[in-house]
């Protein structure tokens, strides 16, 4: 037997299948596997029986290590951990080059699993440090497989077990001092980023770089010193998954100042789509991107047909990468308590590992509460409480944002809130210039600019994605800043039916001219109870007429905005930390993770 390959395992069902394969689709055969398993609760020790590894006791990495070796047969060890997968010839190439170079030890170079530029530049990063320091001080982690021999491995007594952290450096460092060190340059470990998604990536580069920093200047630190618990979290905190709707901003807006909140005092992943990926990602560290269902408009028009056949078209692919993404990394990090902003990936999780489901969003009014709708918009209701209760099923607590308080059907389950809004938004002034602020989700509402161009008045537009201006109409780009300044100053709001931002000019007290996008019930809800207030006015469609009407009505609806109140967030998040206490203490460790091989045997690479 020339080669022994040692894997230290704890719970890796998920990740260890990939690399007892990758193993197998090697065309070098002279090996054997041994797996120490620190005592899963899972199918780690079936899975690597299954794949014909030898399996025994292990513990926390060095002891795992140290066991394996004792038992290896073989005059080469190679170190690996469970989440790495091995690249085409990789065993030959490492062995070729190893005794090439009549190495003692040497490591492997990574490539992430990831589509992210991120990732990608943070590996390459690390590659390249490894690289240049490896004549300097021999350095390395076992994430990047570390090749030795037997000989050498029980000439140092192998890694030193009294060690809960840099144990793999310590026992690279020791080998480097009586033999030959090198990074091997051509073969290459794909590897999971399952350490970034969880730690985040400032969390995860601090504790890289203090280990790192106490390693050169000859310290030891432990794992408790850089708060690391080797996917054993802190019980004290609850750890919660929190997933967003990505279609328009609003689902992202609200999510982001909970998120911020929670982070004080939780573990948090986030799941998220499209736009909300996109703003989540650039306020938080642990955000993984989901593919999501989208509305398809046209002439600012719901067209529902296009989207189900699009929805339909992506449903399989879509579904079976999401849910195994999210089951994989839900099943380390295993939370306690799961939050949907309508989500509906959040919900499947829920129900597949059975942890208490939370419902924060806007849009449950619909059906958790007794709203009063002209009988015209029967069928869209019907359409939109169907869409609605089939994503998101049976949450333990549905907490619903809102600027109307119709009476509500459950109140066990039910509470109702004023709208989430942003820091920016509290600390904005509003006055009342002259300009009128249009904001537009979608840029299908062409019909809106020749009648604008029409009225004596200034428009400044969004949602259109141009800086121009034309006559009386001045088109921005999104730019956040600019955009809080048109809205402060701004004298009324021409906008469709979207909660986030009539909840906010209603906060300005600022009237809203609200053109609801037909066939989407949820804003036409929001525009009748717009009107209801006096608030400003609902319109089905824009003219010349109706608009100069609304105009000269504005002092009477400041009158009604100036009676609405709002004393911050307060409410909402005492009332979402209670949640989280009440459910989440019921639910520790209780996670059921036992799902069929058909959602978890690939992982998304």
């Amino acid at each position: 037997m020339k080669l022994s390959i040692i894997i230290p395992t704890y719970n890796e069902e998920s990740y260890l299948p990939e690399l007892l394969q990758s193993i197998k689709d090697q065309k070098y055969s002279d090996y054997e596997i041994i797996v120490a398993d620190a005592g899963s609760t899972d199918k780690t020790r079936e899975i690597a029986e299954s794949f014909g590894s030898m399996v025994l006791d292990g513990g926390h990495p060095a002891v795992g290590r140290n066991s394996g070796a004792k038992m290896a047969k073989g005059e080469y060890l190679l170190f690996l951990d469970a989440d790495v997968i091995l690249t085409e010839d990789y065993l030959e190439t490492a062995l070729n080059e190893f005794a090439e170079n009549d190495l003692g030890i040497g490591i492997t170079q990574l490539i992430p699993i990831s589509d992210s530029k991120k990732d990608k530049l943070l590996h390459d990063f690390a590659n390249l440090f490894m690289r240049s320091v490896e004549s300097i001080k021999p350095h390395g982690a076992g994430c990047y497989g570390i090749l030795t021999t037997k000989k050498l491995h029980e000439k140092v007594n192998g890694f030193d077990e009294s060690f809960d952290f840099g144990e793999d450096s310590d026992y690279i460092e020791r080998m480097g001092k009586i033999s030959s060190f090198k990074v091997l340059r051509e073969p290459r470990l794909l590897i999971s980023t399952r350490r970034l998604e969880k730690e985040g990536i400032k969390s995860l580069a601090l504790i890289y770089a203090k280990s790192t920093l106490y390693d050169f200047l000859g310290k030891k630190i432990t794992a408790g010193e850089l708060n690391y618990t080797f996917g054993h979290d802190d019980d004290k905190k609850n750890r919660i998954i929190y997933s967003v709707c990505g279609e328009g901003m609003g689902h992202a807006i609200r999510s982001a100042v909970m998120i911020e909140h929670l982070l004080t005092e939780n573990e948090v992943i986030i799941f998220a789509s499209d736009r909300a990926y996109s703003y989540l990602s650039q306020k938080f560290d642990n955000v993984y991107y989901i593919d999501g269902f989208n509305t398809v408009y046209d002439e600012n028009t719901a067209k529902y047909t296009h989207t189900f056949i699009k929805g339909m078209k992506n449903l399989p692919k879509d579904f079976r990468k999401n849910i195994k993404l999210m089951y994989a990394l839900s099943k380390e990090f295993r939370p306690n308590i799961i939050i949907s902003d309508f989500e509906i990936y959040a919900n499947i999780l829920s129900k597949l590992t059975r942890t208490p489901l939370l419902s924060v969003d806007n849009i449950h009014i619909i059906t958790q509460c007794k709203i009063d709708v002209p009988d015209k918009y029967l069928s869209e209701r019907i359409a939109a409480e169907g869409v609605i209760r089939s994503f998101i099923v049976r949450p333990k607590e549905y907490l619903i944002t809102t600027f109307f308080y119709p009476e509500i059907k459950n109140e066990k389950k039910v509470s109702l809130y004023p709208p989430v809004l942003r820091e920016e938004i509290f600390n904005l002034k509003p006055v009342n210039r002259e300009h009128i602020l249009v904001y537009q989700t979608s840029d299908s509402n062409l019909e809106l600019i020749p009648i604008l161009k029409e009225i004596d008045e200034k428009f400044v537009i969004y949602g259109f994605n141009m800086d121009k201006e034309e006559g009386n109409l001045l088109f921005r780009k999104f730019n956040e800043n600019q955009f809080f300044k048109d809205f402060e100053s701004c004298k009324a709001v021409v906008s469709n039916g979207g909660f986030t931002l009539i909840g906010e000019a209603i906060y300005l007290k600022k009237p809203v001219f609200c053109i609801p996008v037909k066939k989407q019930f949820e804003q036409t809800i929001n525009a009748i109870y717009i009107e209801k207030l006096f608030y400003g006015e609902f319109h089905e469609s824009l003219t010349r007429e109706n608009l100069e009407k609304f105009l000269s009505k504005l002092d009477t609806y400041r009158n009604s905005l100036n009676k609405f109140e709002h004393n911050g967030n307060h409410e909402i998040i005492e009332s979402l930390d209670k949640a989280i206490e009440k459910h989440a203490k019921s639910s520790k460790n209780t996670s059921d993770y036992s799902v069929t091989n058909s959602v978890e045997s690939n992982r998304t690479q």
